[in-house]
């Protein structure tokens, strides 16, 4: 930062060279940029609620302008009050995106000069949530939760990037993501990966414990295989970025035990659990391996409301093999060459 001085005690050619400047010529100086805060909420099921309004054909997360002299969470609450007729408090930050004066889609009179936006954390909302929401007179014409993998088709594209992201982050549990235009200026492995990018698989039906009844068909088997410190391993698409708990079979994995079944018009989906003494070499090049915590795991999968019954099998599972509840980390990638513990 240039010092400041008051000009009449400075020397004129100094201030001509750039040395020295006056708190006008500073102020002139700085960019001005527009302020923004919007709302990231999910229901039950993981999807993001996004609104339609009256003014333009895309959908947008709930928020808008920072008033003058307003906190951006100040009114990320405000807006959600005048919007959707909730009230409440977001002070957790998701993501703080620098959106550049040449986006497309702001008409020249307008004179866009770039924004910085916020994302913050609405949290999941109940069914009774959603139900006490209520409209205003105008502006907003109705809300809807969107799929993630959706968001691209409902909004437009810096707008689906930065709720992408803001839910990646979100699920790391790692602070805010700092975004450029939409895209993190330090990706994850959920960013490098373009998680939540492809529809999840559904996996809805009922949970129920213990083995798989001889009379059902088996869909498919998978396994619940945990580290030593609790978290678990997931394998995602290279190609699409798709989750899914790996097979039973995964060497190095002992004291398998069955945990429950889905079941549903296409068969039961099995769970076992195991625990993990370390990983041998990547073997399959179209999956990356990374651990992540049992919640991380739900959130990237559509369960439904049977994937709470699961969970707690998952942690109870946990606690007889005798490991810790793991913590909330960012999900870390196995390294190719593999692990021992």
């Amino acid at each position: 930062m240039p010092q400041l001085t008051d000009h009449s005690a400075t020397d004129e050619r100094e201030c001509a060279a750039g040395t020295w400047m006056t708190p006008e010529d500073y102020g002139a100086s700085r960019a001005a940029l527009w302020t923004a805060a919007v709302v990231l909420v999910t229901d039950t099921d993981g999807r993001i609620l996004v609104q339609s309004v009256d003014y333009r054909s895309d959908r947008l997360l709930p928020g808008g302008a920072v008033d003058a002299g307003e906190a951006p969470s100040a009114a990320a609450a405000r807006e959600l009050r005048e919007e959707l007729g909730v009230d409440g408090r977001y002070p957790r930050g998701l993501a703080v995106d620098w959106i550049p004066a040449d986006t497309p889609g702001f008409p020249p009179e307008m004179r866009f000069p770039g924004e910085v936006l916020h994302v913050y954390d609405g949290g999941t909302w109940t069914p009774e949530r959603i139900e006490a929401v209520r409209l205003p007179a105008q502006e907003i014409t109705g809300i809807h939760f969107a799929e993630p993998a959706d968001l691209p088709a409902l909004m437009d594209p810096g707008d689906a990037r930065r709720a992408l992201s803001a839910l990646r982050a979100r699920i790391n549990g790692c602070g805010a993501a700092l975004l450029e235009d939409g895209r993190p200026t330090a990706p994850t492995a959920l960013d490098r990966l373009g998680v939540l990018s492809t529809r999840r698989i559904p996996q809805r039906g009922g949970w129920h414990r213990g083995p798989v009844p001889a009379e059902l068909p088996v869909r498919d088997l998978s396994a619940w295989l945990f580290a030593p410190d609790g978290r678990v391993l997931l394998l995602i698409a290279r190609g699409t970025g798709t989750a899914h708990l790996p097979p039973p079979n995964t060497p190095a994995a002992t004291g398998s035990a069955p945990l429950g079944y889905r079941y549903g018009e296409e068969g039961a989906h099995a769970r076992v659990a195991a625990r993990l003494t370390g990983l041998p070499p990547a073997a399959d090049p179209a999956y990356a391996r990374l651990l992540a915590t049992p919640e991380q795991v739900r959130e990237l999968s559509d369960w439904g409301p049977a994937g709470t019954d699961e969970l707690t099998a998952v942690h109870e599972a946990r606690a007889r093999l005798g490991l810790p509840a793991p913590a909330r980390t960012p999900l870390v990638e196995v390294p190719e060459e593999g692990v021992r513990w």
